[in-house]
């Protein structure tokens, strides 16, 4: 059976970005730098995960070729269960996860497509869909399937995640007293 890269690519339903390294890459173990963001997904939105799935089954049909015509024992997979593995983090709670990262800069717009160029728009805790693609991977004695990066649409904004606020939900407005004031009597 041929595999297609259009069996291996799917667009998410809504959502939230955790560890949004998405508009400068970065380098993590003296690695070479990558763009990369946390996709939490819902376990509700069954149609997203069913095409995760289907696009992981593809991607294994691929990897066999790297692995010697049968499946590894263990295989690293890309979506893993927040209750799980991420139990004190709340913002995983019913959610699965995936790490998908890419070396070229992710194409990332609004919701009518318009291209985001402010960093500050698009942020861990904001909610979007991603466009990913999984693939297979033969790399220091480690096999499985990845998760690469393509696009990202934003479509609401969130809570920020890692305890960062607004500006606006931290300060009120101050009426501006410097011309009323003599600092040097």
């Amino acid at each position: 059976m041929t595999v297609k890269n259009t069996d291996t690519k799917v667009i998410t339903g809504k959502v939230r970005l955790s560890y949004a390294h998405i508009f400068k890459a970065t380098t993590m173990d003296g690695k070479d730098p990558k763009f990369s963001v946390c996709l939490l997904v819902p376990k509700s939105d069954k149609t997203t995960l069913r095409a995760i799935k289907t696009a992981v089954d593809a991607a294994k049909q691929q990897g066999l070729s790297l692995w010697g015509g049968k499946l590894p024992v263990p295989l690293k997979l890309p979506l893993r269960d927040g209750d799980e593995e991420r139990p004190d983090q709340p913002e995983y709670a019913a959610k699965y996860f995936l790490n998908a990262t890419s070396k070229q800069r992710p194409g990332i717009v609004d919701k009518g497509c318009q291209e985001i160029l402010d960093s500050t728009e698009v942020y861990s805790g904001c909610y979007g869909r991603a466009s990913v693609n999984f693939y297979p991977f033969n790399q220091a004695g480690h096999k499985g399937v990845a998760c690469g990066l393509n696009n990202i649409q934003k479509l609401t904004d969130g809570d920020y995640l890692g305890g960062r606020s607004k500006p606006e939900d931290d300060f009120e407005a101050v009426e501006d007293t410097t011309a009323d004031e003599d600092y040097l009597s």
